[in-house]
This record gives C-alpha cells, structure tokens and sequence, in this order.
C-alpha cells in the first residue's frame, strides 16, 4: 500500500475555495529531500507530512521550493484529515510538533480552531524595494519574526494591489500582509498575502499571517473575537480570538481529493 495522501481546501466549507494543502499520513519517517520533492510534485502553496508520535503526530510543512515553520492552513487540512480516516477520534484533541512548539486543534462546533503562538509585529522602516514592488503607501508599517505587516487605508486599497512579484521576490523577507477595516457586514478585517520569496506569489488564506493579525486588530479595535476575510482570488474565511500569547484560529474545511502515493 502506498502513502495516503489528500487534497484538502482550508478556511472554507465550499470546494474549490479557501486555501489548498497537501496531506501525506507517513508510516515512517522520510528524508527532507524526499518530502520537499513530493511538495513539489503537489505543487499547492504547502504540503503538510504526519508521523505519528505517541499521542501525538510529528508535523512538517514544505511549500514547492523550501520548509517553513509555521503554516496554518495546512495544520487545519491536517486535523481535519485526522478525524475524517479514524486515526482520531472525533471528540480527540490533534497534537503536533513542530518547528514551532506544539501546536493543537480541536473541534469548536462546526469549526475546528487552532491554538497557536502568537506573533505580534512592531513599527519598523521598510527595506528596500518593499513599497515600489507593491505600488502603496500604507498608513503603518510593521514586522514580526516572519513578515512585514502593511496597514492600507481601505478594504478597496487592499483588494486593488498588484504586486510586483518579480521585484517582491528580491526582498529580503518571507512574506508580507496587507490588511484594513472590512467593508463588508459580518467581517471586522481583510488581508492579502505575498510571498514569492518561498515560491508563494499570492497565497489563498494564510493561518500564520493571522497570528500577526489576531493582536493587531485586538488592539486597534479592543475586540478579542473577531472574523478576518482574506481577499485572494479564491478567499478565506478566519475566525480569530485573541489570548495573550496566544491566538485561537478557527475555520472549516473540504476534502477534495483522495489517493495514495506509489513512489
């Protein structure tokens, strides 16, 4: 029998939305060489590896070009693929670890949230070639230990950047958000995410980009609840809450494909 793998669409309860990830369930561990060349092969934004690990399972995430160390869309389609074979049970909190600290998911009615790190941005001057590859002039600019953190003054600002991935790619950085007040009833912030850097030009809804965001919007608009839309082609829908060091992210998802690997 080969490895199971699947296609899962994270931050959305419809297919063909939200965020793809790969999920590869291993029955023994492999080489980097040989998870970063099946992340390749799926050619999605992240592919997620699991190896079980006592109660627990060991998680590594690669986009098509290197390993990062935090992704949060990914981890969703993990637990989520969990539940659906029968490898947890469906009332089972999902424990992994990873690069960064152990991470946990659980059920939350319909959703299924994340407790992950926080990482909070702070003021910081933009490097070089930052602003001139995405054509803005935010009203705040921050960083945290992943990516710049850009605050545009509309929804619409936000929806009409178009990047220059070419000179974006020269920047020192993994990635960069964009983010401002939702326009629309029922949202409280929008964002965008770049990150050609790591072989990510646009990345469809980002779980990571929202651990900056979660504190961000925390204390601009003194909520610790909030919902967060991601404006990509395809959209994404983040429940947030924010705790201290910690952010809770909550979203659904939709298996769209199911196999194994023969390699």
């Amino acid at each position: 029998m080969g490895i199971r793998a699947f296609k899962v669409d994270s931050f959305t309860e419809e297919p063909f939305a939200g965020n793809p990830a790969g999920v590869c369930l291993l029955e023994e561990a492999r080489e980097e060489r040989w998870m970063q060349a099946v992340a390749r092969e799926m050619n999605l934004s992240e592919t997620a590896f699991l190896l079980r690990d006592g109660d627990g399972f060991k998680l590594r995430w690669f986009t098509p070009a290197v390993e990062v160390s935090l992704c949060g869309h990914a981890t969703l389609a993990s637990a989520h693929v969990l539940w659906e074979v029968g490898a947890l049970p469906p009332s089972a909190t999902a424990r992994f670890s990873t690069a960064s600290g152990e991470l946990r998911a659980a059920r939350r009615g319909d959703l299924i949230e994340m407790d992950f790190p926080a990482k909070p941005e702070q003021r910081a001057e933009p490097p070089a070639d930052l602003l001139e590859s995405l054509g803005v002039r935010p009203a705040y600019i921050g960083k945290n230990v992943f990516d710049y953190l850009l605050l545009l003054p509309s929804e619409e600002a936000v929806r009409a950047v178009k990047p220059d991935f070419a000179l974006l790619r020269t920047v020192d950085v993994r990635g960069v958000i964009v983010t401002a007040p939702a326009s629309r009833p029922g949202f409280d912030f929008v964002s965008r995410f770049f990150a050609p850097a790591v072989g990510v030009d646009e990345d469809p809804v980002t779980g990571s980009a929202h651990c900056a965001l979660t504190p961000f919007w925390a204390a601009r608009l003194g909520k610790k609840e909030m919902v967060g839309y991601q404006a990509s082609f395809r959209g994404g829908v983040v429940h947030v809450r924010d705790a201290g060091g910690r952010v809770f992210l909550g979203g659904r998802a939709v298996t769209i494909l199911r196999g194994e690997l023969a390699v």
